[in-house]
């Protein structure tokens, strides 16, 4: 029976070969990853810089704020102290001219539009988490006398003064017995806060 020959295949250039789609392999996936961090990094560029902006919209409406309560806090004292006094006296010698009511009925107008779009646009997430909650038991202490101010503005249209004016009194009275306590806290919550939303600021700046 006659030898068959079989060509041997040659070797000559398959570790070459292999190398070279390792290589690709290795490129590819060092491509993959620069791109996905790439993408993490302009991900976190974004949300810092979503973040300090809501940071510098609650700072502004804050400061804002503050100096509202601050106008009006000692005001809203004396009137408290004249309608005590008020109802302290007998009925037949009280005055309404005692209680001096010679800037209105005067209610710091806080505004809450940076929370509002902080809730909107989901930002809140973005901030340090403290921060977050410092920011949100503020508001709700804010909306507090809010709703206080709208309550009493109810009452106002529902009995004027001019209709009832020891009934308007009384009012105005159990307002500022519960302002007089809000609006010092709110005073030292926002200067409290203030410093804390610097940082944040700062700390986002250095990153």
């Amino acid at each position: 029976m006659p030898d068959i020959h079989v060509p041997k295949l040659e070797a000559h250039g398959t570790g070459h070969s292999i190398f070279k789609i390792l290589l690709e392999v290795v490129l590819i996936g060092i491509g993959v990853f620069l791109g996905l961090a790439g993408e993490q990094w302009r991900e976190n560029a974004r949300h810092r810089e979503l973040a300090e902006r809501t940071l510098r919209r609650f700072r502004a409406e804050i400061v804002e704020n503050r100096q509202a309560v601050i106008d009006v806090k000692d005001y809203h004292v004396s009137l408290a102290e004249d309608l005590k006094k008020y109802f302290a006296t007998e009925p037949a010698k009280r005055k309404a001219d005692n209680v001096h009511f010679t800037k209105g009925f005067s209610p710091a107008r806080l505004s809450h539009t940076a929370w509002d779009l902080t809730l909107a646009n989901q930002s809140l997430v973005y901030i340090e988490s403290d921060l977050g909650f410092a920011l949100s038991d503020l508001y709700q202490t804010q909306e507090q006398l809010t709703a206080m101010t709208m309550g009493l503005t109810q009452a106002m249209y529902i009995n004027p003064p001019d209709e009832d004016l020891t009934r308007f009194f009384d009012s105005v009275y159990v307002y500022y017995g519960d302002a007089t306590l809000i609006e010092p806290q709110l005073v030292k919550a926002f200067e409290a806060i203030l410093p804390r939303i610097d940082k944040a600021l700062l700390d986002a700046s250095a990153k």
